[in-house]
């Protein structure tokens, strides 16, 4: 039985420039699995109604709110202004390590362009750097599959500091 009333993750996802309306609709999925507070949709990424997204989302573009914003850095400092840290995932060495990343709620994770990734003002902007470690020979996993690898460690970590089973 699924419950209605659970409250909101309070977890925002900034996507800058994310080119495959496929990946777009796994965010949507992802973001439904762990109840995403907010979905924000930035530059070339397409937005709803998009049947490719819809493909992959399977109807989870309908249950998780988003919004459009053209200009990346707009979007992150009006969440700054709502009291969201933000946090850029990349690939950077230099970067936070997820699993020893203490994220400070509510936060907002942003993730770039498939092979660009983030705009140099979107790191500046950034509260911390956060990789996702790769042990393999790969740097770097998809936008979504990275997507999806983090969410679930926030509503881990989210769980750990309620300590109440949201």
């Amino acid at each position: 039985m699924i419950q209605k009333d659970i409250p909101r993750l309070p977890v925002a996802v900034l996507l800058d420039n994310v080119r495959s309306m496929y990946n777009v609709g796994a965010f949507f999925r992802a973001a439904d699995g762990v109840n995403l507070q907010k979905l924000c949709l930035c530059g070339i990424t397409a937005h709803p109604p998009k049947k490719a997204i819809a493909k992959t989302a399977l109807g989870a573009e309908e249950t998780v709110p988003w919004e459009h914003e053209w200009n990346a850095v707009e979007m992150a400092n009006r969440l700054r202004r709502e009291g969201f840290h933000l946090a850029a995932i990349e690939t950077n060495p230099d970067a936070t390590d997820l699993f020893e990343w203490q994220p400070v709620f509510p936060v907002c994770v942003a993730f770039g362009h498939e092979v660009g990734g983030l705009l140099p003002e979107l790191l500046a902007l950034a509260d911390t750097h956060v990789r996702i470690p790769m042990l393999g020979q790969k740097t770097s996993l998809n936008v979504a599959t990275a997507g999806g690898v983090v969410l679930y460690e926030l509503l881990r970590k989210f769980r750990a500091q309620r300590n109440d089973g949201l």
